[in-house]
Parts: C-alpha cells; structure tokens; sequence
C-alpha cells in the first residue's frame, strides 16, 4: 500500500480510534471466500446469458485494514475513488488470533485464517504480493496475542 492510501486509512481510522489507542499496523487484503461452485454457478450463468461474449468471476471482498493495539479494524476498499470508505468491521484483538501464514493461488501472494472466539467459523484474509510483508507481520503479531 503506498504513502498516500496509508496517510487516508489513518485519516479514516482517527475518529474511531479511543483515547490512548494507537495505530501500529495497516494494509489491504482481500477478505472471505467464494466457494468453487459459487465460481463455476457465475461464470457459466454471465457466459450463457451473454452469449459468450462476458466472462465473470467472483472474488473475496477487498477491505483496508489497520490493527491498533485494541482492535483490528476493516474498511471498505470498493469505493469509486479507491480511498478508505466506511468502517465495515471492528474485532477486538485480545479475542482474536491467526493461524500461520500459508502460500495462496500460485505462491504470489499469502493468505491467513483469523479465528475469533466465540465465533463458529474463521475469517480468511488474503493479501497480494504487495502486501505479504504485512500479512506476515499481521499473523504474527496476532498469533503472539492469543
């Protein structure tokens, strides 16, 4: 993420932020999952009611995030201007840890699984090439928490 996305995330994260609570992390992944057949269901439905002419995918939600020493905070990423949008997610980080880092689709990028407690299922954040140092520092810094 570069400079600029960084100086807005922080802009955006500043009023939420409690007394005391400071930013020490922050970067973009993609976040979630699409089932195998959700893929193949969409791809064959554009490609039949477009003839051919469109393919489509679906991927996993973009979302900024940026972890405090309180909480990890996700913000809308799809925005038309590609700045930080709302706040989508807040996780309080003593109740929130990741499992090891593991290589995604072709090695590229990685990807983690955010497990919080009280909660059946995990959240699986994926961060591109650009972003794996953060990934890492992410999974780490939240695997030492738990």
């Amino acid at each position: 993420m570069n400079n600029r996305r960084r100086r807005q995330l922080m802009q955006s994260a500043a009023p939420l932020l409690a007394e005391g609570e400071r930013v020490e992390l922050t970067s973009l992944a993609k976040v979630g999952s699409v089932s195998v057949k959700r893929r193949v269901l969409t791809t064959a439905l554009v490609g039949v009611l477009t003839a051919g002419t469109v393919i489509a995918t679906v991927q996993p939600r973009p979302m900024y995030w940026a972890l405090t020493d309180r909480r990890l905070l996700f913000f809308d990423a799809k925005t038309s201007t590609g700045r930080p949008g709302k706040l989508l997610m807040a996780l309080p980080r003593e109740l929130t840890c990741a499992a090891p880092v593991r290589k995604a689709l072709l090695g590229l990028g990685v990807q983690t699984e955010l497990a919080v407690q009280g909660q059946q299922q995990g959240l699986k954040l994926t961060f591109p090439p650009a972003g794996k140092a953060a990934g890492r520092d992410l999974a780490a810094r939240l695997a030492a928490a738990a």
